[in-house]
């Protein structure tokens, strides 16, 4: 298994290209089933689970090419099964959003329940209820979901917790059944908007994405169309706050600012300038240490779960005392113990982190534990004294393109290298 090799150190500076969202591409690739004709989606990060997905529409029988700047032409006319294998699945928990398309279009899906990064339960049970309550008859065997449904139909449903996955399968589902439906505490994420857009650009009747109702009326068909996946705002942080963690500047490109209200306020907080234009944004905290900052996660447009390990590793050689409270996901602090290793000072106590800034951090061997993790360990390697060795890799692969060429442009050292 492949290993990263970080010498910690450089203050970094430069450009990065951020890449297309890998949590807008995964549904709208899902949301391709629906359409009748072929669609090309374009923005598409080169990642793992990006891979899986178009595995798993290849495992169905549908059509697709890629070419060589990643433009994906997907067409379902040739679908010959309604299946999601468990090997699939286990490797990636959005395999799940194929659900809703599946059984508005063709009637049934047999779909395996996930499995994906360890970092807490995420059950299912909302896109189950949600689907239910819309018509079909659903229950789950043998570790599968069968669905079925002659046709779906509009409801009213109010979805028990925030979920942006489950939020995007009953919108995919809702926009083939008769009638209307109304999703009430729907997600409010720029990728649940993506997904609406592209779903709109297909011919679907879709009001308030972004809010917390969304409103979908069902039509009788969906066409095809072409669509360029928003930029990914996940990425774009982790850069930004390479910069600051760094005491360098970084400069992120194909960016949306205003995704990244959270992430940009609380690198303000630690000191940083950061300057924004129509499509970047520019953090520089050269010549200085960061402050500690406290983090509270939450839904959008709170700040991200997804970004929580970055700040903690920031915390972990800012000025002061931080504190992290994980509000989305109990099992999310697995990079804490990695990051003690390295001579972090962190308390745990339950859902918090309470992180004592040192001067600096030392090289030690280390392991990722999930996607976001990895990033977080990358970069506290960027900042201690001697080279850091991270294993487990593969998760970072899944949803950050290139990271070490990336890296090696702003004038990190760092390589990847065989296990």
């Amino acid at each position: 298994m492949d290993k990263l090799q970080i010498h910690g150190g450089v203050a970094l500076e430069g450009d990065v290209r951020i890449s297309g969202a890998k949590n807008a591409t995964l549904p709208i690739l899902a949301a391709c089933l629906l359409a009748d004709g072929p669609v090309i989606v374009s923005n598409v990060p080169h990642l793992q689970d990006v891979t899986t997905m178009i595995e798993l529409l290849g495992r169905m029988g549908v059509s697709v090419t890629v070419d060589e700047k990643m433009r994906i032409e997907v067409d379902a006319s040739t679908i010959r099964e309604h299946f999601a294998p468990y090997e699939l699945v286990k490797t990636m928990r959005a395999s799940i959003l194929v659900l809703g398309p599946l059984l508005a279009r063709f009637g049934q899906a047999d779909v395996s329940l996930p499995g994906g990064c360890a970092i807490g339960a995420r059950p299912v049970n909302i896109h189950v209820a949600g689907l239910q309550a819309m018509g079909a008859d659903i229950h789950i065997e043998n570790g599968y979901i069968k669905a079925r449904a002659e046709r779906l139909h509009g409801a009213r449903f109010v979805l028990e917790t925030v979920t942006v996955t489950g939020t995007e399968n009953l919108m995919m589902a809702a926009a083939l059944a008769t009638g209307r439906t109304v999703l009430e505490n729907a997600a409010r994420e720029p990728e649940v908007v993506d997904l609406a857009q592209f779903l709109i650009a297909m011919g679907a009747k879709i009001q308030g994405a972004g809010s917390d109702t969304i409103i979908i009326d069902g039509v009788e068909r969906l066409h095809g169309t072409s669509y360029e996946v928003l930029p990914d705002r996940i990425e774009a942080g982790t850069y930004l706050v390479a910069g600051a963690i760094t005491s360098g500047r970084i400069r992120v490109k194909n960016a949306r600012p205003g995704h990244l209200d959270a992430v940009i306020g609380k690198l303000q907080e630690a000191g940083a300038d950061v300057a924004t234009g129509e499509n970047w944004v520019e953090v520089d905290m050269r010549g200085r240490r960061p402050r500690s900052v406290d983090i509270r996660t939450a839904p959008y447009p709170a700040f991200p779960t997804d970004m929580q390990a970055q700040f903690a590793a920031l915390n972990t050689v800012a000025d002061g005392v931080g504190t992290i409270i994980e509000t989305i996901f109990e099992n999310r602090f697995m990079h804490m113990l990695e990051m003690r290793r390295m001579g972090a000072e962190i308390r745990l106590e339950g859902n918090t982190a309470i992180i004592k800034g040192v001067e600096r951090l030392t090289a030690a061997p280390v392991m990722a534990t999930d996607l976001r993790a990895s990033a977080s360990l990358i970069l506290a390697a960027l900042i201690a004294d001697g080279r850091t060795e991270i294993e487990r890799i593969y998760h970072i692969d899944r949803g950050y393109e290139a990271i070490e060429e990336k890296f090696q442009q702003l004038g990190a050292r760092i390589r990847r290298t065989p296990g």
